[in-house]
């Protein structure tokens, strides 16, 4: 037997026996796989042309190119530079006034002070929001057929705060795994642990709720896995695979950490056990007083099951019930075995009671109406899901082939064996693996998260597979680059904003991306930086880019998730008509994207090449499709922003000169080419025309959206004004990073 097989076409050349012929007389030294081996900061590589790097970045890239034949690009200009800096660190397209300041300042370190101020701004806070909010699958309902609504935007908000106060990145990773470990940890802490019960959550009627528990617990590790590690284990809740690093005993060691909550797998509403209460604490008080008298009548009901229908033994399942020829009744035969205790004969069992015992139906009425008093004034509270760790620890078994119910060998946590142990002397829990993750031997960690960051700003990682630094991975194409960023990320104190920083600060950072023939071949997914990376900015963006420059945007930080435009129909269908969509009005309607409400089974119809929020994503699609278009052309977001834009301009500049400059700017950052400015004069022109031959058209077109209509605009002027800036919305610079 060969394999692969001659037909596979993929059979080894003779060169290729050749390497591994030798490499087998050599002695067939297996070396550890390079992920799992501590990174190092070595010294920066020499380059021929010392002149071009600014810092140690530029080193390393340079230092790649110059083998190649390569050249990084010249320079981008000015207005390139600060709209290319503003969205990457905001989210947001400067201002016409932060373009002139920067255009007009020729101090050495004005583009040193720009990057400060942008980084100091709220706004850093919300842009990097979005991106944790798609690695922790953050979503404002549960999912599933039901898709019952939750409260997670306080966990949100925590991050916005936590990323615009530059916390250390090991602290955030701590606080979010285990911060309801710390010794008297605080409320924030606690909160900090939403990001475990970001995973969506089977309430569905027939589902087991161990089934779902246990599939919460896979979600949680499997997440942490892609994270912080980069490695895919989810073949190994399985079966062992030869190209995992992670076997499945270890597998099951690892989940070991996240199996130790209280929760239970029964969510049939959108807030689940455990939970942390934000309200007033008046409110607190009267659910807690509600649950006090739930356990009361709880405990009468179980007394007088227990009394007056003591449970009889087992039988052989051949005896447990016996069909008589009798009349009467009172005559019940039922029989069942003792694992078929589920809730449909438990509820068989209480209506027969209940039938013939009226203080136990009674008993089980107020239960009832206790329950139902408690959920409804729970569901009124501010609750949020976090993490809590059961005071007597729950056993964890290899499960087979991952079901639920099908335990074999019982393990204890570990971490797995490639990688560091965990320090001797330390309570082993999920604070511990946390701590375990940030420590400064980990492999891992900081390589992944300066890979997984970098590729925001450059297109794609030096690890192309952001999630996976398995073997089965790429390997990285400047891995001393990686190496020494990942230890510099260390030693800066897990320093985020000083990461984004050096990044933006170097040359390689700086290039124009304009491209030539020879450098699209020679590198034409540009994995070697020589040039800028050109992409389509993503959707979300591309909305609050509409509602900055158009002046309808509302600069709120933080609060409840917001309902914005959206097609009629669009939630009812999706649930059976059981969810009805309910628009917002007012500033509600202008906030960021991020505040949008996000429902699980469909996310705001707005956004393309979206994470789906139910599982961990890391690194964004990016597709080109007509339904792009279809959206920034037509979508009520960016009609409404078209004509409050033009409504902005024509309140603002004198003649068309004037106005058609500054709508340009307004959704470029630069100002109009001779040859793009007589093609806009003459656009506009024609528009003029067609609108004052209609003049209900339009009416129609500034009518759009609930903002107000400025009446003391000449109509034809605002409609034809308002269809030239949603062309300007729409061109290729505007909707694409430079």
């Amino acid at each position: 037997m060969m394999m692969p097989p001659p037909e596979s076409k993929l059979s080894l050349t003779a060169p290729e026996k050749a390497i591994l012929v030798k490499w087998v007389r050599q002695g067939a030294e297996w070396k550890k796989h390079w992920a799992f081996i501590p990174p190092i900061k070595a010294l920066l590589p020499k380059v021929q042309n010392s002149d071009w790097p600014e810092n140690e970045i530029d080193h390393f890239v340079l230092h790649r190119l110059e083998p190649m034949g390569l050249s990084p690009s010249d320079k981008a200009e000015k207005r390139v530079l600060i709209r290319r800096l503003s969205f990457d660190l905001t989210g947001l397209p400067p201002s016409l006034e932060e373009i002139q300041r920067f255009e007009e300042d020729q101090s050495a370190n004005a583009y040193e002070q720009l990057v400060d101020r942008l980084l100091a701004s709220p706004k850093y806070g919300e842009r990097w929001c979005w991106e944790w909010l798609d690695v922790a699958r953050y979503a404002d309902t549960n999912g599933f057929q039901g898709d019952p609504t939750r409260n997670m935007w306080p966990w949100r908000d925590w991050v916005i705060n936590a990323f615009n106060q530059n916390m250390p990145y090991d602290q955030f990773t701590v606080q979010q795994l285990a911060g309801d470990l710390f010794p008297n940890a605080a409320t924030d802490h606690i909160l900090a642990t939403a990001f475990n019960r970001n995973h969506m959550y089977n309430g569905e009627g027939g589902r087991i709720p161990e089934e779902t528990r246990v599939e919460n617990v896979f979600d949680r590790l499997e997440t942490m896995s892609t994270t912080w590690l980069g490695l895919t284990v989810g073949c190994s809740r399985c079966h062992d695979h030869k190209f995992d690093a992670i076997s499945q005993k270890e597998y099951y060691q690892f989940y070991d950490y996240f199996n130790q909550t209280s929760e239970e797998g029964i969510g049939y509403h959108g807030q689940v056990a455990p939970i942390l209460d934000l309200s007033p604490p008046e409110k607190i008080e009267k659910v807690a007083k509600l649950q006090k008298y739930v356990d009361e009548i709880s405990t009468k009901v179980a007394d007088k099951e227990l009394h007056k229908f003591p449970r009889s033994e087992d039988l052989p399942a051949s005896e447990s019930a016996a069909a008589a020829d009798l009349d009467g009744d009172n005559l019940y035969a039922l029989g069942y075995t003792p694992n078929q205790r589920n809730p449909y004969y438990i509820g068989l069992l209480q209506n027969y009671y209940q039938e013939r015992d009226p203080e136990y139906a009674t008993l089980l009425k107020d239960l009832k109406d206790a329950k139902n008093n408690r959920d409804q004034q729970s569901s009124e509270n501010l609750q949020v899901m976090v993490m809590d760790q059961l005071e007597h620890p729950r056993a964890t078994y290899v499960l087979e082939r991952g079901a639920y119910n099908k335990p074999m060998e019982q393990v204890t946590r570990n971490v797995p064996e490639v990688l560091p142990d965990l320090p001797e002397n330390v309570t082993n829990d999920r604070l511990a693996l946390a701590r375990w993750l940030v420590s400064r031997e980990h492999p891992l960690t900081a390589r992944v998260t300066i890979n997984r960051y970098w590729q925001n700003f450059f297109g794609n990682g030096m690890v192309k597979t952001i999630e996976d630094f398995g073997v089965q991975g790429a390997l990285p194409t400047h891995p001393g680059l990686l190496d020494w960023l990942a230890v510099d990320f260390m030693e800066s104190g897990w320093d985020l904003k000083a990461f984004f920083k050096k990044i933006v600060m170097s040359a390689t950072y700086k290039q124009s991306s304009k491209v030539t023939a020879a450098l699209l071949e020679a590198d034409p997914e540009n994995k070697y930086f020589a040039r800028a990376t050109r992409m389509r900015w993503p959707s979300w963006m591309l909305r609050d880019q509409a509602l900055r420059i158009s002046g309808l945007m509302v600069d709120s930080i933080g609060g409840p998730s917001v309902n914005p435009y959206q097609p009629s129909g669009v939630w009812e269908e999706a649930t059976f008509g059981k969810i009805k969509y309910y628009q917002d009005h007012g500033d509600a309607l202008y906030r960021r994207t991020l505040y949008t409400f996000w429902r699980r089974i469909v996310g705001p119809t707005i956004l393309f090449d979206n994470a789906s929020r139910q599982i961990c994503t890391v690194k964004a699609s990016r597709t080109n499709t007509p339904l792009h278009a279809l959206t920034t052309l037509n979508d009520i977001t960016f009609m409404e922003a078209a004509r409050v834009m033009a409504s902005r301009v024509l309140n603002a500049e004198n003649g068309d000169k004037a106005r058609l400059t500054m709508a340009f700017e307004l959704a470029t950052s630069r100002r109009p080419h001779v040859h793009e400015f007589n093609i806009l004069e003459q656009r506009l022109q024609k528009l003029r025309i067609e609108y004052s031959g209609s003049i209900a058209e339009a009416k129609k077109i500034i009518s759009i959206g609930e903002h107000p209509v400025d009446l003391a605009l000449n109509t034809t002027d605002h409609a034809a004004y308002t269809a030239l800036c949603s062309l300007l919305l729409n061109l290729d610079e505007t909707l694409t990073r430079q």
